[in-house]
């Protein structure tokens, strides 16, 4: 990537955008944003479906009007004790908070575990890797000791060879 372009001013600006044009944040940019347009489906899918089907199976409760009144008068919904000002527990609406997670967390699971099957299959590769290869000559080579190193190819080594020339 090229380096950012320089903006005259304080230097923690020019940090800050170079911050901001590394790729892992437009990454994070873009996941925030499809994670909201998620987070609406999910939404509608728990208000809409689940809540109606759980609360027919329960009895007709409708969770989102499940709470207990504290302070003030006692409504028959929700929008109406918020309306006149009453202090409420809204535990319909922290249900539906869980049930929305319970679900999001799902799909990330499997969104997860598939990309990580992907990346796994690209990373599979026939034989060693030329870093690998390279590692396992030096490991011998060192193995082999220094009597190998010191002597040039072709040449005996060891007691056999003879004195080494000296000065």
């Amino acid at each position: 990537m090229k380096a950012p372009i320089p903006i005259h001013g304080p230097a923690w600006l020019n940090e800050f955008k170079a911050f901001v044009l590394r790729g892992n944040v437009v990454d994070l940019a873009v996941g925030i944003i499809i994670g909201a347009a998620f987070t609406a489906i999910v939404s509608s899918l728990v208000e809409d479906i689940f809540n109606p089907l759980l609360g027919l199976l329960i009895g007709g409760i409708d969770f989102s009007n499940w709470f207990i009144t504290l302070k003030g008068e006692h409504a028959a919904t929700l929008a109406e004790a918020r309306r006149v000002g009453a202090v409420t527990l809204n535990v319909g609406v922290f249900l539906n908070a869980i049930i929305k997670f319970v679900i999001v967390a799902f799909a990330v699971f499997w969104v997860v575990k598939t990309l990580s099957k992907l990346y796994v299959k690209e990373e599979k590769v026939t034989g060693p890797s030329l870093t690998e290869t390279l590692l396992t000559e030096i490991r011998d080579e060192l193995r082999d000791g220094p009597a190998r190193l010191a002597a040039p190819a072709g040449l005996p080594t060891g007691p056999a060879a003879g004195p080494a020339p000296g000065p």
